[in-house]
């Protein structure tokens, strides 16, 4: 199967991951930071030396300001419930996927916080900062913006929007999900406070791998405390990072990976990495532009402002049709809603959802050109069916169209 579904998780991994997380079962099998002895402490070695390689990826302040985390979300609610206070008020952006915008909205419905969201303009970086601008309050507390989104590859301008959230001294969290490993991440420049990413998307970790990066962990209030392996004679968890959001045996295997990954892409260059990507989406872009019958949500696709993710529809066909009809033709997309329905309303595509080509490392020119051929023999074969004939309830609602036909009576 041709793989196309890398915004969900990249596919495959570079062989190196393979090899590392295969020798750290063999091998780095001890618990890190918990015992003395020589295979705790050269297990102990092999994540930090993981932990030095984010570090140095994002420019991060230190190696002790990267919290390993389960993935994203893991991190984003790390960031988000450790320093929300009642009484805060929050910013997010209109392309946010749900590991933003449902811990939001459940501290709102709690009366924790209020939120507002501000819409990202996907040609205009100024009106973006304005429409963000425009909704700080005196207690606005944070703002958090997806740096891509996983449904329409469109950027935020994360430099823009972290120079106003210093102007306001507002705290600043950027989802990078989408864009670690294919953009380049400054955090110290971009003024970013929490940095919250996936290690299983473009950095090519292994599932159950994700980052919070950050120079504030000791302000964020702890969400679980626990075992960490030092200071254990203590009922109180400790202060120091990362010890202080890290309770518990880590998940060194999939650390290890997450290092052979992360090396993998500092190697082949993040550059690199996504110019290929963007070569192959304007190939299906293009493509899929000129068919007739299938619907675009972007005006362009174009470096610096989008990433390699395409969506599109084909004209009555559902999404999850689409995709399964790909399946059966060897390729491997995604339909739906995408787990961020803030960006579906955006774009009038939350009750048809939208199918998604996104773009990898292993992606090939030639397989978007396969994916286009098939995507036309779907959109031959669906306009040389007979309309199926219309249900007795069908045939009523076409027989009373712009009637209320479900008004009660009198």
């Amino acid at each position: 199967m041709i793989y196309f579904d890398n915004a969900a998780t990249t596919y495959p991994k570079p062989k190196r991951v393979y090899e590392a997380m295969s020798k750290a079962m063999e091998r780095y099998g001890a618990n890190p930071g918990r015992s003395g002895h020589k295979l705790s402490i050269e297990t102990a070695v092999q994540v930090y030396e993981a932990r030095e390689a984010a570090a140095s990826m994002f420019n991060a302040e230190s190696a002790e300001d990267v919290v390993f985390t389960s993935n994203c979300t893991h991190a984003l609610n790390f960031a988000l419930k450790g320093v929300l206070k009642r009484g805060d008020h929050v910013i997010i952006s209109d392309l946010e996927h749900n590991s933003v915008s449902r811990p939001v909205f459940t501290l709102s419905e709690k009366g924790v916080i209020t939120f507002d969201v501000a819409s990202v303009d996907p040609d205009n970086d100024e009106k973006t900062v304005n429409n963000f601008k425009r909704l700080i309050k005196r207690n606005t507390k944070l703002i958090a913006c997806a740096h891509g989104s996983n449904v329409w590859g469109l950027r935020a301008p994360i430099q823009k929007l972290g120079d106003m959230a210093r102007e306001y001294d507002v705290l600043f969290l950027v989802d990078a999900a989408q864009t670690a490993g294919i953009v380049p991440i400054d955090i110290k420049k971009l003024g970013i406070d929490f940095f919250c990413t996936s290690g299983h998307k473009s950095l090519y970790g292994p599932p159950g791998t994700g980052l919070l990066i950050t120079p504030l962990g000791s302000v964020i209030d702890t969400v679980f405390e626990g075992g960490t392996g030092n200071m254990s004679g203590s009922m109180a968890q400790p202060d120091g990072m990362p010890e202080r959001l890290e309770s518990g045996t880590v998940n060194t295997a999939g650390i290890i990976g997450l290092g052979a990954g992360i090396k993998y892409v500092s190697e082949k260059g993040i550059e690199h990495i996504y110019k290929q990507s963007m070569q192959i989406g304007r190939t299906v872009y293009d493509g899929l532009r000129k068919m007739k019958g299938v619907r675009l949500y972007t005006k362009s696709f174009r470096e610096g402002r989008h990433l390699p993710v395409i969506s599109f529809n084909i004209d009555e066909v559902m999404s999850e049709d689409v995709t399964a009809m790909l399946s059966d033709e060897g390729f491997a997309i995604r339909g739906g809603l995408h787990c961020a329905p803030l960006a579906h309303e955006k774009m009038g595509t939350l009750k048809s959802g939208a199918a998604r080509v996104s773009i990898g490392s292993f992606n090939t020119k030639r397989q978007a050109e396969r994916l286009l051929t098939a995507i036309e023999r779907i959109k031959a074969k669906n306009s040389s069916r007979q309309p199926r004939e219309l249900t007795k309830y069908e045939q009523n609602l076409k027989a009373n169209k712009g009637k209320n036909i479900h008004k009660k009576p009198h």
